[in-house]
Parts: structure tokens; C-alpha cells; sequence
């Protein structure tokens, strides 16, 4: 295949087959005008191609403010198509190609991306996933079940000997997984290098006593240069992932840190919401994890299942099974791990389990954990115990008959899952 392929949903004021006309012009070859170089065969070299229509709903109004006067307005599905070879296997150019001024269009009153087709030439030319689910299982010695993670907070107020000094009651509790809160990267109150320093000795020091490492997301966010600098610190000090969010430091950011790391990278996705909350302007998370996939994100934030925002279940279904499927029909998946968050507890993981289809995955907790009655440890458990509850076959309710930990979540959290 040597087109990329990109599906939307659209709404115009005009007729879907003329809006759809419109955005292949705006999106390739085309101009408002004719120009005398524009000619039949520069066109069918260069200019996108309109591959699909399928009108589902006439409306009255717009969904969107439109410059356009009209009383109808048709909805429904596009699928435009672009050759390779007028951007090559770029993700910052093919970006603005399928989500640039599209969505500007007095055309456009409604138009969400919904997915894209790479050709298998973006698979070798980008670098995608170092790690993934089986690297950042080797690197925790998680081999099997869910791992199970949790956040550092409150972001700001915490020096690098407080945080270093709630990470020992994480590790001693038995966590897989501690991350910075996406607000906490280097800031004056607590420096990254400090910080690294200080957590990173207590990380060691119960790895050797236990010969399990807990895996520390290090928030590195910043300009590329700073990105470098704190990723070298990390794993200086033996560390074993570092964060970003993604949507802060943009592909290029993310390919260039990628080709530096010798680490996994946790993809924190602050600021989604600018992107999907709206059902008539955005892009699905469906399309746009592929791009940081592709770009070299090992974990990729899904949101969680009864969560503390709007995003319904069936979303984070979705977006969990998307970033597990394979992105190429070559053979190369550059499968990456979903991260499951937001108010997440004990009840959620049979659920969870279940939305992913799998177990691979990695699911944050953080008062979850850490304000279960049993503490850290006690919290830690009966996460463990849920799934091994599922593995069981067992509810959770007949599982924690023998088991307190699993007992004490359902006791304090039963009010988080309907």
C-alpha cells in the first residue's frame, strides 16, 4: 500500500459529496482557484483522493458555528486518501495533512478524525516502541497479571527527601509501578536530578534486598535538550522509564527523545480532552495513539473505567484494545501497554481485564492504594487479588470471602463502581 488513508465524520451545510471535494483540494493539490501550473496530471499525481461517501443524518442546524447559511445539513462518514510520496513517511507532515485546516473550513460544521491507514513505510521509518508490554515486563519482573501502579501527589509541595521517603513506603508495600504527577517535572521545589537521586536510592536499595525493581516514571517534560538531560540522569541513577506528556512536547519532541532513550517512555496524555471531548470537532484517540505509537511511546494513558471525567466506558475500551492491536499487517504491531487511571480501585480491574481483552496492561491507582485500611501493602493486594479473582473465575464478592485484603477494598471503595 502506498497511500495513507484517513476516515472522518463529517457535517456540512453543504452536500457531503461537495465538503468532501472541498477538503481533499484544501488538504493536497487544490487552491479556492484554478491555478495554470494546478494541471489534470499534478492532480492525479499529487491530490487526495475522495474514497468513500455514506450520508447518515440530515440536520436543520449546525452542530458547530458555521459562516454558511443552510437548513440542511448533512452528516455522515468520508474516506479520503493521499499518496505517500507528496509528504513521505512523515508523522508531523502527515498530521497536518489528515488534522490540519480541515477543520477550518466554512464547509465544515462538524468533523471529527476517526482513524488512519499507514502505509507499511512508516514502519521503518520511524522508530515506534523500544519497550513495549514484554521490555517493561522484563524490566519490573512482572511476568504475568496486570501490573500495578500508582502516582506520587500532591505535584507541587513535596521535596526530593519527602518524595523519596513516600516511594520506600511504595516499594516496601510492594508496588510495580510509581509515576510523577504529569505537573511535577523540574520545578524548584523539587528539581529532577534531586529528586532522581533521592528516590532512586531507595529503589535500589529494596531491589537489592528483594531482586524486584520497581519501575519509577521520572516526569523529564521540557524543551528536547532539557528532555535529554533528564533522561541521562535517570538512567545514570539506575532508573528504568521516564515520562512525558506527550501533547506538551509534540511529535517531534517524542521522536527525538525516542532516538536518545534507553528507556521505556510513559505517555502521559494531559490535555486529551482539548481533542475528544466534543463528538463534532476532535480526533478519536483510536487514530491519534497510532501516531505516538509509531513516534515511540511505550505506554500510552487510556483513562480508566468509571473514572473522574466524562469519558464513558466504552471509550476507554476502545482506546485500551487500540493501543494493543497491531498497527501493520506485516507483522510489525509495535503493540504499546494501555495505561488504565483515574479513580481507579480494586473494583475496577475485573472490568478492566475484560475492556483490554487482556492483561497486559498497566492500571494506576492512587487513592485506591494508598487509602486502603490495610495501607500501601494492603492496597497493593487486593489489586492482585482482583485479578486473580478474575483468573479465577470467581466474582469479586465470593473471592474476598478468603481473602481480606480484596475484602477491606470492597468494604471502603464499594461506592466507586455501580
Amino acid at each position: 500500500m502506498t497511500r495513507i488513508f484517513a476516515d472522518y465524520e463529517l457535517e456540512s451545510p453543504v452536500s457531503l459529496e461537495r465538503a468532501a471535494a472541498t477538503i481533499a483540494g484544501e488538504q493536497s493539490s487544490g487552491t479556492f482557484v484554478r491555478l495554470p501550473n494546478e494541471t489534470d496530471d499534478l492532480r492525479s499525481r499529487s491530490g487526495a483522493t475522495v474514497e468513500q461517501i455514506v450520508v447518515e443524518d440530515v440536520r436543520k442546524t449546525p452542530s458547530l458555528p458555521c459562516r454558511l447559511d443552510s437548513d440542511r445539513f448533512e452528516r455522515g462518514r468520508i474516506r479520503l486518501s493521499w499518496p505517500i510520496e507528496t509528504m513521505g513517511p512523515s508523522l508531523p507532515n502527515l498530521l497536518a495533512t489528515v488534522a490540519g485546516n480541515l477543520f477550518e473550513l466554512a464547509e465544515v460544521s462538524a468533523l471529527r478524525l476517526l482513524d488512519v491507514t499507514f502505509p507499511d513505510a512508516f514502519a521503518t521509518a520511524n522508530p515506534g516502541p523500544a519497550f513495549g508490554v514484554a521490555g517493561t515486563r522484563a524490566l519490573t519482573g512482572v511476568d504475568t497479571g496486570p501490573m500495578i501502579g500508582t502516582i506520587i501527589k500532591p505535584s507541587v509541595g513535596l521535596n526530593p527527601t519527602q518524595t523519596a521517603d513516600l516511594v520506600a513506603d511504595l516499594v516496601r508495600g510492594g508496588i510495580d509501578f510509581i509515576k510523577d504527577d504529569e505537573l511535577q517535572a523540574n520545578g524548584p521545589a523539587c528539581p529532577l536530578e534531586e529528586r532522581v537521586q533521592a528516590v532512586m536510592r531507595v529503589v535500589n536499595r529494596d531491589a537489592d534486598r528483594t531482586g524486584k525493581k520497581a519501575m519509577v516514571a521520572f516526569n523529564i517534560t521540557g524543551d528536547i535538550d532539557e528532555m535529554k538531560r533528564g533522561h541521562d540522569i535517570v538512567r545514570d541513577a539506575g532508573g528504568t522509564c521516564i515520562m512525558v506528556s506527550m501533547h506538551c512536547v509534540g511529535l517531534a519532541g517524542m521522536l527525538a527523545l525516542r532516538r536518545h532513550s534507553d528507556l521505556p517512555i510513559h505517555a502521559h496524555r494531559a490535555g486529551w480532552g482539548l481533542y475528544s471531548r466534543s463528538p463534532d470537532i476532535g480526533i478519536s484517540y483510536v487514530a491519534w495513539q497510532k501516531f505516538w505509537r509509531l513516534a515511540g511511546a511505550d505506554h500510552l494513558h487510556v483513562n480508566g473505567l468509571s473514572n473522574k471525567f466524562s469519558e464513558p466506558d466504552d471509550s476507554v475500551q476502545a482506546s485500551a484494545r487500540a493501543v494493543l492491536s497491531p498497527l501493520f499487517e506485516n507483522g510489525q504491531g509495535l503493540e504499546a501497554m494501555p495505561v488504565f487511571s483515574s479513580g481507579q480501585t480494586a473494583l475496577q480491574l475485573p472490568g478492566s481485564i475484560a475492556a483490554a481483552g487482556s492483561q497486559d496492561f498497566l492500571i494506576c491507582a492512587g487513592g485506591g492504594i494508598m487509602g486502603h485500611p490495610g495501607g500501601v501493602a494492603g492496597g497493593v493486594e487486593s489489586m492482585r487479588q482482583a485479578a486473580d479473582a478474575v483468573a479465577s473465575g470467581q466474582s469479586l464478592g465470593d473471592y474476598a470471602q478468603d481473602h481480606p485484603a480484596l475484602a477491606k477494598a470492597l468494604e471502603t471503595f464499594g461506592g466507586r463502581v455501580g
